[in-house]
């Protein structure tokens, strides 16, 4: 993945706020108030809503598409990055009512392709109204299109 050095903003984030989710152990509440993108056998425990898609680049590139993604939005602030282990986490803020949601990012490798896990969980509330899928396939189309 790039280098780290090359962005002090960057190699802060990833020497200070190096925890992210761990997929292999995520355990979803039973409110309706997330959602999960992963691979096959990535987060099986968590029971993913939808299967990681195949992106026809490096994981190098996919995770500059998702970085690059990610500072664009002004109502996402980046929490922590770290790219040589592709992974990204970030708030989201919601227009009117300023709710926080939290969105961890795995890019991973897939037989010479890659593929990512995505989980988009709100703080608060029992029901997003759909807000974290909205957000989740948002991401993923605005990274098919790229």
């Amino acid at each position: 993945m790039q280098n780290a050095l090359a962005n002090p903003l960057r190699l802060l984030l990833q020497l200070c706020m190096s925890d992210f989710l761990d997929f292999k152990t995520l355990q979803r509440p039973k409110s309706p108030n997330t959602y999960l993108v992963a691979p096959a056998g990535f987060a099986d425990q968590a029971s993913p809503d939808e299967e990681g898609p195949i992106f026809f680049c490096s994981t190098d590139s996919l995770f500059s598409q998702v970085e690059a993604l990610v500072a664009m939005r002004k109502d996402w602030r980046l929490k922590a990055l770290d790219a040589q282990a592709g992974r990204i986490s970030f708030i989201a803020v919601s227009k009117l009512f300023k709710f926080k949601d939290d969105v961890d990012i795995a890019v991973l490798p897939s037989d010479g392709k890659s593929t990512l896990a995505v989980y988009s969980a709100s703080r608060v509330g029992y029901s997003d109204m759909g807000a974290n899928a909205k957000r989740v396939n948002d991401l993923l189309a605005s990274l098919q299109v790229t």
